[in-house]
Parts: structure tokens; sequence; C-alpha cells
């Protein structure tokens, strides 16, 4: 590791940007430890604000972007002793993605300035927005008829309204004041390093390999982002805007360049010190949770990502039909990653946990036998306890026993086959159901889901050696991880690492700085290994076999005899 006559340069900060807040750690990089760690909410998104859930309308503020980095750095380094800021060699980040926003020449914000400061079509468009369906779709109708290259054949072969061009797309067509400001669009892993590298330009700014592959069907093979003339096809409102964008992309090992002045003095860092290029939140997730070949990588939050690595010569020529692309160093610099996932997990679980407390949202500030602020505290307590409870009285009702059967769509599916017009259902109900078995049946769908992806894999020829987790729900409930492993009927190792994406940026970061030659390397010297491992009920597993298959059936009738995955293996 490099030393320097003044400082010993190794420790790294890994930022990860999630849904809703910001987290900072401060890693040694020689060991991988955990030294400090400060989590920042987005104040504007907690209150609220910018989101319509009933139009699937989730924005982010720049602003929220921008507090919270501040505020988690700071809290992280206040936490060590003194002189240790001093010792950062480098910083690494993820976001969530796709979220795209329009920015003006100069690369900033368009909410930034005063006129769209609370439009929100001049924001951050979140991962989970699903304003561009009808965009979506055109996309996809136009890569299948158009009579050239279908470009979305390296993202599964549908793109989804999740990601970069739809999104645009929509704001494009639906807000003409930001249609003729924006110059440009930058994805949020792309746009915080190049704002603490001073080069937000976005001619200059290096843009993420793994968003531009995944999300904006970059590839080599047609010199970047699909030409012009395909994209005015889509719709002339594209017109132009491909000049704009990139051509290059790099991988999340490069330097996005070298902390500012600035921003330096705003952090409390060593100004010049290495910024990694961004990357997905998922995608370095798996990094920090210690993907490597044959593992697939499950970040189980309010949504999932399953994410594989595989070398080139083993998948060749192969395209994965209905995941969420592969793409050339997305994950690890010289191995093609796989990326799939649910668009609601976690997610189904806190729908059922509102719609259980709606009476005591809408009526307990009602009623006169509590005052209002024991009644608020009353219902936080309950709020707080409610999965928990739903999970340990579910975990006692025998596998196969609910009479129920659910599909996870609560959301749209994200894969197998992206369709986030799908809808989620509950069959079986009876005057005798329960709400744990209600809940056993969400988790269940939920686990079928994740089967289904490992399943789509498999009839590719990949191999799944082994299934790693991390994230919330990995980490915080024992029934929903158990109920997985017995759907899968394979073991599910945990990483032990608390912070798996954060933990990953940190790794990224320090290949940055120099101070370990590959990401591999840094895997080695700064991993975690894992917590606990999940071990599939042989007896569970041969119930849920054929409950899987009653799963594919009903989502075959509900998609109307016309479900994508009959045909083609899900």
């Amino acid at each position: 590791m490099r030393q320097s006559a003044k400082h010993d340069y190794n420790l790294v900060i890994g930022l990860d940007f999630g849904t809703d807040s910001v987290r900072a750690v401060v890693v040694d990089a020689a060991t991988g430890e955990e030294l400090a760690s400060e989590v920042a909410y987005y104040r504007r998104w907690a209150a609220g604000m910018y989101c319509d859930p009933g139009k699937n309308q989730f924005r982010q503020h720049p602003l929220d972007y921008l507090e919270g980095l501040e505020a988690a750095v700071k809290g992280a380094l206040a936490k060590l002793p003194p002189g240790a800021a001093q010792r950062v060699a480098g910083i690494g980040i993820d976001t969530t993605g796709s979220t795209p926003g329009p920015v003006d020449a100069s690369g900033r914000p368009l909410a930034l300035l005063p006129e769209f400061s609370e439009n929100p079509n001049a924001m951050f468009i979140l991962w989970k927005d699903h304003t561009a369906v009808e965009e979506a779709g055109e996309i996809n109708h136009a890569a299948r008829h158009w009579g050239g290259t279908d470009f979305t054949k390296y993202e599964g072969g549908v793109y989804s309204s999740e990601w970069f061009w739809a999104k645009i797309l929509h704001i494009l067509r639906h807000d003409p004041a930001v249609r003729a400001a924006a110059y440009s669009w930058v994805e949020h892993c792309d746009w915080i390093p190049a704002l603490l590298t001073g080069t937000e330009n976005p001619r200059l700014l290096k843009r993420s390999r793994c968003a531009a592959g995944h999300k904006a069907m970059w590839h080599e093979e047609w010199g970047g982002l699909p030409p012009e003339e395909f994209l005015v096809r889509i719709d002339p409102l594209l017109q132009g805007l491909r000049s704009r964008l990139y051509t290059v992309t790099y991988t999340a090992d490069n330097r996005a360049g070298k902390l500012t002045l600035a921003w330096a003095e705003r952090l409390g860092l060593t100004p010049g010190i290495a910024v990694a290029v961004g990357a997905v939140d998922a995608h370095v997730g798996a990094v920090g949770g210690g993907i490597t070949p044959g593992a697939l990588v499950k970040i189980m939050g309010t949504s999932t990502c399953d994410i594989m690595v595989t070398p080139k010569e083993t998948i060749g020529d192969k395209l994965i039909g209905g995941i969420c692309g592969q793409v050339d160093g997305s994950v690890i610099p010289g191995l093609i990653g796989l990326e799939a996932g649910q668009s609601a997990y976690g997610d189904v679980y806190a729908w059922f946990k509102d719609l259980l407390s709606w009476p005591l949202e809408a009526l307990l500030p009602e009623t006169s036998l509590v005052d209002r602020e024991t009644g608020e505290k009353l219902r936080e307590e309950l709020e707080g306890r409610l999965l928990q409870r739903l999970s340990e009285e579910a975990a006692r009702i025998p596998a196969g026993a609910t009479g129920l059967l659910a599909l996870d769509w609560l959301n749209g599916r994200r894969t197998p086959y992206a369709d986030q017009t799908l809808k989620g259902a509950i069959a079986g109900l009876t005057l005798g159901t329960t709400a744990p078995k209600i809940f056993r049946a969400l988790v269940e769908a939920t686990a079928y889901g994740a089967r289904a992806i490992n399943e789509r894999f498999k009839e590719e020829g990949l191999e799944i050696k082994e299934v790693i987790a991390l994230g919330g729900i990995a980490k915080k409930n024992d029934f929903a991880m158990q109920v997985l492993a017995d759907v899968l009927a394979m073991p599910i190792k945990v990483a032990a690492a608390e912070q798996a994406c954060a933990l990953g940026a940190a790794m990224f970061g320090a290949v940055a700085a120099g101070l370990y030659p590959t990401v591999a390397e840094a895997q080695k010297k700064m991993g975690c290994g894992f917590a606990k491992t999940y071990t599939p009920n042989p007896e569970n597993a041969a119930k849920y076999r054929k409950l899987y298959k009653d799963y594919l059936d009903l989502g075959r009738v509900l998609e109307g005899g016309s479900f994508k995955g009959a045909k083609r293996g899900f």
C-alpha cells in the first residue's frame, strides 16, 4: 500500500446513496474494518415531497443528496480520533439506479435553479418511478420493428420503465419547460463523483459503465449509445440528445478525478484525494458481499437486485433473455456482470403493514380515550412491532397450509421479462383467512419470484453454485430468509458486512486511490466473510416445488394467457 512521509493514507470512505438516505462508512483499507459510519436521511423525501404513489411518481430533490452527503461524511469523521480525516486516501460512490436527472450545459441539475426548484420533473427520477410505462413499451416496439439492430439484446431483450431513456422521454413529452432547459441528463451515480471532482460538464464527466450498460442500452458493439436514427424513430423529441450525452464509459475502479478544494473544506478532507467513478448500488454491494463467478448475490431491501459475474469465455456470445442486462465490467472489471431483480420485495411487506395500520392512522387521532401525544406514541409502537409479530405468527403456520397463493407483482415485474403493468394478487381468500396467513403467502410469493430468477439463469446454462444475501431483509427477518432458502432449495449465506454496499464502494475507492491494484485484491483484503447460513428444510422444499408451479400457473392466468415467460422458460 502507498505510504506518505507525512501521513499513512490507509483509510477510504464508501458512500452509499440509497432510497431513503445516504450512508458514509470509513473503512481501514488494510483490513476492511468499519471504523465509523453515519446515516443522513433525505429530509424532503421523508416528508413525501415531490412524490405521488398513486401515479407511481417518485422524485428526489438534489438538495437531499447534497445535504445528506455533507452530513453523513462529517458525521462519520467526527466519530474518529483527531487527524483521521487526513488519512483518507479515496472515496467510492454508489447510488440507486436508474435515477437520471436533467442538467444544464454546466452540468447543474435543473432543480437547483430557482425557476425549477419545486418542479418534480426537474429532479432526479428515482429507480422506482414507473411513470414511463408507455414510453418503455414504445422503446420495445421500436427495437423489434425499426429494421435494424435490436438495441435491447444486451438488456435482456426487454426495456423497462425504470430505466434511462424511458424516463427521459416521459419528461420531454410532459414538461416543455424542462425540455427546453435540459442540455443533457446524468445518472445520480455519475453526478456525485462529478460534483466532488469539479467535472460536472456533461461532456467531461466520466460516465458509469454499470449504469450505461444496464440502463441506457450502451454497448461497444454499436459504438456506445443507440444511434440517432433509432432514437428519433421512437420519438423526434430525442433528436440531438445523443450528441450531448457520451460515448465512452468507465468501470468503477477508475478515478473520476480528484476531490476539489471546495469540497475538501466542506467535508473536512484532504484536497486531491481520489474519487472513484460511480456505479449502481446493487452491483457495488455485490462486490462488498463477496461476489465471485458462480455466486448469485441478492441485495434484499425494498426491491431486490440479483447479481452474477461470469468470465467472458464462459458466456461467449450467449444472450440471456429476460434479465436486466449483461455488461462487461459492470460489477468487476474483466468479468461480465449480469443483473436481475424484483421490483418489490420488502415493499410488499411494507404495503401489507401499511394496510393493517390504516385504523391507527385514520381513527386513533380522532379518539377521545387517549390524549393526542399518547395516541401518537401508541401508533408508533404498534406500527414498529407489526412486521415482527406478523413474522412470528406466520412462522408457526406450516408450509403450504395457508390455502393461499399470491403474486409478488405489486410494483410490476422486473425479472424475468420486465413488465411494470402487471399487478399483484392473492388467491384463495376465505372468511377464515387471517392476517398472518396472508403475510405468509406474501413472503412465499416474494420467494417464488426469487426462484423464477434463479431458474432463468439456470435455463441459460449459468451454474449457480451458491447464493449470498445482503441488505435489510437478510439481516433482520429470519422468517423471510428461511422461507427463501426453502423455496430456492439452496443454502443462503448472509454477508457479514453490516453495510455491504458502502463497503463495496470503499473497495472501489481503495483501488482508485492506488491502495490495491485490482478489485479482486481489494475484496480479498477488505472482505468480511459471512455471518450466518440459512439451510433449506427438505420437507418444506418439497412442498414448495409444487406450489412454485402453481405460482407460475397463476401468473399465466392473470397475464391473460400471454404470459411472456411461458414460452421462454419462466
